[in-house]
C-alpha cells in the first residue's frame, strides 16, 4: 500500500527519518571522550559486506528474560545507557554522547592480545533496536544490529552481524582465533544485560555462512587495516615523547 509520505512528488520525509543517520559516508567525531585513543576513524568510509573481502556470515546471538516485566523498549533503554559498561574489559566502547543515529562510537579492543583502535557509527536507532555500520580498515565489513522484542511472553535480547572479514590478514585472523574471541565478547555482553536484570541467561548463537567465497578484489584493504596501523602508533610512542621533549615550548 502506498502511504501519504511515498506519494509521487511528495517532498515530505519518511515517518522514521529521524532513526536514521543522515550521513555515514564518513565517519566525523565531534569530541574524543577521556581515555579513548581516537585511530583509524576520523575521515574513513563506512563500509558494508560488499566491500569486504572475507566469507560473509549472518551471525546472531540472542538471550531470553524470562520473568522480567519490562516491554522490550525498557529493556533497550537500559541496555543503550549501559552499552559501554557491558562491554568485557578487553573490548573498551566509547560512546561519545549516546546511542543515537550519526554518533560515532570509538573502539579500543585488546581481546586478541594486540591493541586495535577503530571504531562504528550508529547507522539507525529506534525504541527497540538500533545498528552499527564499521569503516575502513575495522576488522569486519558490515553491521550489527541490537534488538529487544517480545516472544512467547518473554523479552528475548538479540545481536545479529551480517558481516564479513575486512581484508585478507582478517580473514586469516578470523579462521585461526578471532572467531571464538568475538563469539566470547557478544556471548559476555548478553550474559552482562542479563545478568542486570537478574537473569542466569544462556546465549544461543545460531550461525549462517551466507557467501563462502572472499572478494578478492578487496584485498587492497589491508591498506587501512586497523590493527597494523594501531601496532605502528604503539612503536612509535618513544619518537612522538621525544619530538614533545625536544619541540621548543610556547611561552
Amino acid at each position: 500500500m502506498t502511504t501519504a509520505s511515498s506519494l509521487p512528488g511528495d517532498n515530505q520525509q519518511p515517518r522514521d527519518a529521524a532513526n536514521w543517520a543522515q550521513r555515514v559516508s564518513e565517519l566525523q567525531i565531534s569530541r574524543v571522550p577521556t581515555g579513548a585513543l581516537n585511530l583509524n576513524v576520523e575521515g574513513l568510509q563506512a563500509v558494508g559486506p560488499l566491500q569486504g573481502f572475507g566469507q560473509l556470515w549472518q551471525k546472531t546471538y540472542l538471550v531470553r528474560l524470562p520473568g522480567v516485566k519490562l516491554t522490550p523498549a525498557e529493556v533497550m533503554q537500559v541496555w543503550k545507557e549501559n552499552f559501554a559498561r557491558f562491554m568485557p574489559s578487553a573490548s573498551r566502547f566509547f560512546p561519545v554522547k549516546a546511542v543515537a543515529p550519526g554518533e560515532v562510537i570509538i573502539i579500543n579492543d585488546s581481546s586478541l592480545g594486540m591493541p586495535v583502535s577503530t571504531g562504528v557509527v550508529v547507522l539507525y536507532a529506534d525504541d527497540e533496536s538500533f545498528t552499527v555500520m564499521t569503516p575502513q580498515g575495522h576488522p569486519e565489513s558490515g553491521w550489527n544490529t541490537f534488538s529487544t522484542y517480545t516472544e512467547d511472553g518473554s523479552i528475548v535480547c538479540q545481536i545479529q552481524s551480517m558481516a564479513r572479514a575486512d581484508d585478507p590478514i582478517y580473514e586469516l585472523g578470523f579462521r585461526l582465533l578471532g572467531t571464538r574471541a568475538q563469539e566470547k565478547i557478544w556471548t559476555y555482553v548478553l550474559e552482562t544485560l542479563a545478568a542486570h536484570f537478574d537473569v542466569n541467561g544462556q546465549v544461543q548463537i545460531v550461525k549462517i555462512c551466507v557467501d563462502p567465497r572472499v572478494q578478492w578484489s578487496e584485498a587492497k584493504n589491508i591498506w587501512h587495516n586497523a590493527a597494523l596501523r594501531t601496532f605502528l602508533y604503539t612503536l612509535m610512542a618513544p619518537l612522538r615523547w621525544l619530538k614533545r621533549a625536544f619541540s621548543p615550548r610556547q611561552s
